[in-house]
């Protein structure tokens, strides 16, 4: 899966509690849903990403180029 997104786990347990939020019908899910994709987003940007740079450099630059963050790009 890393080689069509970079954060699978995280989109995939956001995708999880919408689909639950779906099945019981509850607008208190999809916003917990909303609320840990956002928590998610904003600790990949600001702490991920830039210790990977740190610690791989080129290399990890080159895969971010190649693979987007949130949707796979199918090509």
């Amino acid at each position: 899966p890393y080689r069509l997104l970079r954060n699978p786990m995280y989109l995939g347990a956001g995708l999880w509690v919408f689909g639950l939020a779906m099945f019981y019908q509850s607008p208190w899910l999809v916003l917990y849903s909303a609320v840990f994709m956002a928590i998610a987003h904003a600790f990949v940007r600001l702490y991920e990403e830039p210790t990977l740079q740190r610690m791989f450099g080129d290399e990890y630059r080159e895969y971010c180029r190649r693979v987007r963050r949130w949707w796979p790009a199918w090509s």
